[in-house]
């Protein structure tokens, strides 16, 4: 299996000039410092949260919390989306041990399904029939949306309206999938992925059913989980969605096969924070192992070389890429009859 991080260019291609610009400005050297104190500020948050959980005990007041963690969930799952694509550590096998403590453990996804599905992406995006997030349950392409059936057609043809409430389904539907893949996928560790995963659930579940009323209990779940799947795929949305869709077999170069599929959103410190670094999204596919916090460093860098080879460079404000993402779902969808 081909890993995004991994892909090498050939020598000489515009990639390669890029890429030696980035070196100089050494901004794919580890930031463990950086991901130290980051590491520690989310602990302590998932932390405070379950406490307060605990403190508060049986009331509603506890959907605040619920609240509360789904942010901090998603914020986790920004880690250990950096260590799948070995930003933290130099070495494989301390990135995967993070993202089995982050992913698997803290908030009940599979670190080895998802790095497998998402190098897919990476190494394909926007690209019908390889790129798994163009092959869900939403259609990028017209050509796709004509092929739905039943209530696949249904969700197409109004995938535009419906597009955040299904976002609310998203964190049930990540579990889900990392539960069939420690079954199903040909996943390394297999036990210990599911050990963890294991405990992650009846900690969860348990924690929620001892300290709540069953009703309060249920409710506290979907809330949270809804609430982090909102979240997640907010944050994902404005990266591809309603930008150049390359079809199945494609062989555009990867410098512009990175750059035509991606949209950044323009940063500041909210921003950045809100987004997990993923609004530099350009320079992120580009880039795969480059830590969060040089991303931003490499943006004017990346403009720039667009600039000189003529590669259209797509960069908008937040509200903006979720008007163009949801304009163009809309426009999609009409092709469902």
């Amino acid at each position: 299996m081909v890993i995004a991080s991994d892909v090498v260019p050939v020598r000489g291609s515009e990639f390669s000039v890029l890429l030696r610009r980035v070196r100089e400005a050494n901004l794919l050297d580890r930031r463990l410092r950086y991901y130290g104190w980051k590491s520690a500020l989310t602990a302590a948050a998932f932390v405070a949260g379950w406490v307060a959980f605990f403190v508060i005990g049986d009331s509603w007041w506890t959907l605040l919390v619920a609240a509360f963690l789904a942010l901090v969930f998603s914020q986790i799952a920004f880690l250990g989306h950096d260590a799948g694509h070995k930003q933290i550590f130099a070495g494989r096998k301390a990135n995967y041990l993070y993202g089995l403590i982050a992913g698997n453990l803290a908030i009940g996804l599979s670190i080895g399904w998802w790095t497998s599905n998402h190098a897919r992406h990476h190494a394909h995006p926007n690209t019908e029939g390889m790129d798994p997030d163009a092959m869900g349950v939403l259609a990028f392409s017209g050509e796709r949306a004509r092929t739905g059936k039943g209530w696949r057609r249904f969700i197409f043809r109004y995938q535009g309206w419906l597009f955040f409430p299904l976002l609310l389904l998203e964190g049930g539907s990540l579990h889900w999938k990392s539960i069939v893949a420690v079954f199903r996928w040909p996943i390394a560790n297999r036990v210990w992925e599911g050990a963890l995963l294991a405990a992650h659930f009846v900690g969860l579940l348990s924690a929620a059913f001892l300290v709540l009323s069953p009703g309060k209990a249920l409710v506290f779940i979907a809330v949270q989980q809804g609430l982090f799947g909102l979240y997640m795929g907010s944050t994902f949305a404005p990266n591809h969605k309603g930008m150049e869709v390359l079809p199945e077999g494609d062989n555009t170069d990867f410098l512009r096969r990175q750059v035509l599929t991606s949209r950044n959103v323009r940063g500041s410190f909210l921003v950045d924070l809100a987004m997990g670094g993923l609004n530099y999204q350009i320079e992120h596919h580009l880039f795969p192992s480059m830590p969060r916090a040089n991303l931003r460093h490499a943006q004017p860098i990346v403009a720039s070389f667009c600039d000189e080879i003529g590669v259209p460079y797509c960069e908008t404000s937040l509200f903006e890429s979720y008007r163009q993402a949801l304009t163009h779902l809309d426009e999609v969808g009409r092709h469902a009859k």
